[in-house]
């Protein structure tokens, strides 16, 4: 006689119930994990009203140090006027000249050379933006930008930035003029 087994040995019964249960214990687990490492991340992750503060703190001090930069450069430039930008399109400041010289036979020229700094306004994208815009003599030699996210936000960096865009702008300036 034939004696048809239906059911699963003892051992292999008790490792089927050992698996589920460590299976089911290894997904709460996981799922324990995830909850935490999404607390941990609100918990860094800073409030709306938090990142305006920073951006704003950051936009007065980088604004300042562009401020400062520039009335240097208008005390070695003669002729440049000096003016803070306080609007829509951002906070810093611009330097500007206009120069006549004469044309070949005909009449005077008109050269216009600028430089201007501006840091963009708060955004939804949570970054402070540094932008540069130069012209000497009717022609562009200076577009730059620069970007941080504020949660990794260098203002020595920028501030090495400020510096270095200013003192090309006057080499290429003293070059041309």
């Amino acid at each position: 006689m034939f004696r048809v087994h239906t059911s699963q040995p003892d051992h292999e019964r008790t490792n089927a119930m050992n698996f589920d249960q460590r299976l089911e214990r290894a997904i709460e687990r996981g799922q324990q994990q995830r909850s935490a490492q999404a607390r941990e991340r609100a918990e860094r992750a800073m409030t709306e009203d938090e990142c305006k503060n920073l951006h704003s703190k950051a936009r007065l001090e980088l604004s300042e140090a562009i401020e400062v930069c520039l009335r240097k450069l208008v005390v070695h430039f003669a002729g440049f006027d000096f003016q803070s930008i306080v609007g829509a399109d951002g906070w810093g400041a611009k330097i500007s000249r206009d120069d006549l010289a004469p044309g070949d036979g005909k009449p005077l020229n008109k050269y216009y050379s600028r430089l201007e700094m501006v840091i963009r306004p708060y955004s939804a994208s949570r970054i402070v933006e540094l932008i540069a815009r130069g012209t000497i003599r009717n022609k562009e030699v200076l577009s730059r930008t620069h970007y941080q996210q504020l949660a990794q936000l260098d203002l020595d960096g920028f501030r090495d930035l400020i510096d270095q865009w200013i003192l090309e702008y006057a080499e290429k300036f003293s070059a041309r003029v």
